[in-house]
């Protein structure tokens, strides 16, 4: 089931900051993850004996890779999952969840949304440098290469 209207629908946010709030909200990175895209999943234990739920939050990387640590995720709406054994994860509004569960989930995307959004559209400083880097080489302009490489460097004269 697609949880819509929780604020992370097109939110832009540099990966690595994304993993660590995700992380430290309980959220997996999921293995399935390659080079454009990634999947952060929840585990909810239900109230009824053997069914799981999974909030999943998914991304495609705008700009970078995932692999290497440097992509810009577009987050998508985030989905509500109850799992099969050994089929896997459902997320079809045929699922029946509870008014409970549903209320879990959205309090949970609550709990990421407000931090994410705190990094919306912030460009991350290792694209600012490459594109930056760029326009130097392309416009032979010395001292800018220079003040990138010794920023590059020093991250200490950043802040």
């Amino acid at each position: 089931m697609k949880l819509e209207s929780t604020g992370l629908d097109g939110l832009v946010v540099d990966f690595n900051p994304l993993t660590e709030l995700m992380e430290s909200n309980g959220f997996i990175l999921g293995g399935s993850w390659d080079y454009e895209r990634v999947t952060y999943d929840y585990k909810l234990d239900a109230p009824e004996k053997n069914v799981t739920y999974y909030v999943r939050v998914q991304g495609f990387a705008i700009e970078g890779d995932v692999d290497r640590g440097d992509a810009v995720i577009r987050l998508m709406d985030p989905l509500l999952g109850r799992h099969y054994y050994p089929h896997g994860v459902e997320y079809g509004e045929q699922e029946g969840f509870s008014e409970g569960i549903i209320e879990k989930a959205r309090n949970l995307i609550k709990k990421i949304q407000e931090p994410a959004n705190k990094y919306h559209n912030q460009v991350p400083e290792h694209i600012v440098l490459e594109k930056l880097t760029k326009w130097a080489e392309e416009n032979q302009n010395q001292e800018v290469l220079q003040k990138v490489k010794e920023l590059s460097n020093n991250p200490e004269q950043r802040k």
